[in-house]
């Protein structure tokens, strides 16, 4: 654990104020989820909270199956980084996704873009990403944002089209209904 040099009080109702600048390095929103524990030393943990992240393993196998159907590399984030990838880009697993990515899963956009296009966008914050074609559908889930399903294609001639948005949408839907249950 790293010290930050921070001390706050808790007020009469229990509360403490999470500095703005552990927030924004941390990327912790108005709303977030925090999970909260405890050791045996006293110390208090919070950690956010992925409800995507708990059904890592289902997410993976899901990923492997939308990966050889599809072609292409496919991915799954929660809001903050890559929990599941195959068919490629094994690297961003547990990497943190690119503010360009955040904003258009936050706005709800579905993104179907070739590299040249206004609306491409690099998606992790690795510079070593060269994909020419990328399909994105964010997972919503009782009406909130949780994620996101990336199809990604390195070949210049292996366009995506309304078949690989189809099966985004599909996917991205079937794992909001997923967390849900």
């Amino acid at each position: 654990m790293k010290a930050t040099g921070i001390v706050r009080r808790i007020d009469d109702l229990g509360r403490i104020v999470i500095p703005k600048e552990i927030r924004r390095t941390l990327r912790i929103r108005e709303s977030d989820p925090l999970e909260i524990f405890t050791d045996r030393e006293g110390e208090i943990i919070l950690k956010k909270y992925s409800p995507i992240g708990e059904m890592t393993t289902f997410a993976k196998q899901y990923v492997e199956s939308l990966a050889q159907v599809s072609g292409h590399t496919a991915l799954i984030t929660d809001r903050d980084q890559f929990i599941a990838t195959a068919g490629g880009y094994k690297t961003l697993l547990g990497k943190g996704i690119s503010k360009q990515l955040e904003e258009k899963i936050s706005n709800r956009e579905n993104v179907m873009a070739s590299k040249g296009d206004r609306n491409f966008i690099a998606v992790s914050e690795e510079a070593s990403e060269e994909y020419h074609h990328q399909a994105i559908s964010p997972i919503i889930c009782e009406g909130d944002v949780i994620g996101a399903v990336i199809l990604l294609e390195d070949d210049m001639k292996g366009k995506m089209g309304e078949v690989e948005q189809k099966l985004l949408l599909s996917a991205a839907g079937f794992l909001g209904r997923q967390m849900e249950q």
